[in-house]
């Protein structure tokens, strides 16, 4: 195999593929890209780190075809240090690959394209077609929710519900919900004709890195086929790829509590503020971990928040409408400020009960096509 890159190009391709590469695992050649020459000039390149994976094409000289696998890594420091415009990949029988550019050269081990995993079928006759802007919108709003490694594994990631005119996610941990829905045309892509209604689990880290891909650009579409165990994501150059999680996910409007008793409206980059503010106080690691509990006073026409800590103490005020009894309750600071933050209403309503009920935070008004609830569980306070 033998190709001629041009340097800056090739360099700028390796970028999106090395969020897909595997760490140090048992199956070196997940540690690397596929490198993919036909004779008819096409170069195919491919990272896959057994869960999620990226591919794209470059352009690109072939002068002669073949398909090897060399360490993504070790590929991309080189190309960044060669200094002429272009690079030229040589890969013998031998497994022995050679990069030149210039006067300089470089040699590195290769491995046969025969090594790498089995890559899922990249075209379904499932999917459909959305916004990339409005699918990324949707996402920043519920990610922060999104589980790691919790052991009810469908909580591990986002859950999407998708029709012909709705887009709804959600995603829950053991302390806080997002559920997120905006009315949209969403463009059937199914082939047998059937009625556009998917619903799945998306993983974590395949979420995050989606998030960093899409582009905020409302007229830019994303194709998405789907099969039973993957999704596959197809932009203009590049297809983006996982796993799904496999199960049944919670039924999450069984968990929102609907009937709160104490309701409490305010600006939202006020209280976001304030929280901050109260974060120079609860950021305070104690054994390894990081203690953050914030205290909101509910008492009358103001919201009273105060924090104690070895670090200091903080209070702040701010005005709220409020409907109901007065209420003292705590919240792990850093959790209330991200469900704040992913709101994009200009003022919140938050509603609860007791100290020890879960809250839930929304648009104090309507927000016409879009809906968002955050739910968050209070900590109990120490005397």
């Amino acid at each position: 195999m033998k190709i001629v890159f041009n340097r800056k190009m090739i360099m700028d391709a390796t970028t999106p593929l090395m969020n897909t590469v595997s760490g140090k695992t048992a199956m070196t050649a997940t540690e690397g890209i596929l490198i993919e020459a036909s004779a008819d000039g096409t170069c195919i390149l491919t990272t896959f780190d057994s869960e999620k994976g990226t591919r794209l094409a470059v352009n690109a000289e072939v002068l002669e075809a073949g398909a090897y696998i060399l360490n993504a890594q070790k590929l991309t420091q080189t190309f960044r240090v060669m200094e002429g415009e272009t690079v030229t990949l040589t890969v013998g029988e031998n497994l022995q690959a050679s990069i030149e550019s210039g006067k300089s050269v470089h040699r590195m081990n290769a491995l046969a394209a025969s090594d790498y995993p089995a890559i899922p079928r990249l075209e379904t006759e499932d999917g459909f077609l959305v916004s990339q802007g409005v699918l990324k919108e949707m996402i920043g709003k519920a990610m922060f929710a999104m589980a790691n490694n919790d052991q009810r594994v469908v909580l591990n990631g986002c859950y999407f519900r998708v029709t012909a005119n709705e887009l709804l996610l959600v995603s829950c941990d053991s302390f806080k919900l997002a559920k997120c829905g905006i009315q949209t045309e969403v463009e059937n892509r199914n082939t047998d004709g059937s009625d556009l209604k998917f619903s799945f689990i998306v993983p974590t880290k395949t979420v995050n890195e989606l998030y960093r891909i899409l582009s905020d650009d409302d007229e830019a579409t994303v194709r998405v086929c789907l099969s039973r165990k993957n999704i596959i994501f197809h932009f203009e150059n590049m297809i983006f790829f996982s796993h799904l999680v496999e199960g049944i996910y919670i039924e999450y409007d069984r968990i929102i509590i609907k009937q709160h008793r104490i309701f409490a409206t305010c600006d939202r980059e006020r209280l976001i503020a304030a929280l901050e503010r109260a974060a120079l106080v609860t950021e305070e690691k104690v054994a390894g971990s990081v203690r953050s509990h914030v205290k909101l006073q509910f008492e009358g026409k103001l919201l009273k928040i105060s924090a104690v800590s070895t670090l200091g103490s903080t209070y702040d005020e701010i005005e709220i409408d409020h409907e109901g009894e007065d209420i003292l309750i705590a919240f792990n600071n850093r959790f209330l400020i991200e469900s704040l933050k992913a709101s994009s209403a200009e003022r919140v309503k938050i509603s609860l009960s007791t100290p020890l009920t879960s809250i839930n935070i929304e648009p104090a008004e309507d927000m016409g096509a879009q809906t968002e609830l955050f739910m968050l569980l209070p900590v109990r306070m120490k005397e």
